[in-house]
């Protein structure tokens, strides 16, 4: 199975676009060291306070992929600075 997200976030105390890719690069290397997944930003490079990040995994079943998933969401959420605004799942 294959799970694709696209994650919205918006960022409350980022003052620049420089904030805002440390946060992410933070982000980023924690979820690749830790999880199954590769991730990525994918829209809104040049807005300081939002972005959007895309998540994917392979697994061989849908529960595996979907309980990493959640604990992915838990590591994000556990970031002050980023709030997930908007969520989008897709299983391919």
């Amino acid at each position: 199975m294959i799970l694709s997200a696209e994650i919205e976030c918006h960022f409350y105390y980022c003052q620049s676009l420089k904030d805002k890719r440390a946060i992410l690069q933070r982000i980023f290397t924690r979820i690749e060291n830790k999880f199954n997944f590769a991730v990525a930003e994918i829209d809104y490079q040049n807005q300081w306070q939002r972005s959007k990040i895309a998540l994917v995994t392979v697994s061989s079943s849908k529960e595996v992929a979907e309980r990493e998933y959640e604990k992915v969401l838990q590591m994000i959420d556990s970031f002050p600075e980023i709030e997930r605004t908007n969520v989008v799942i897709e299983w391919l």
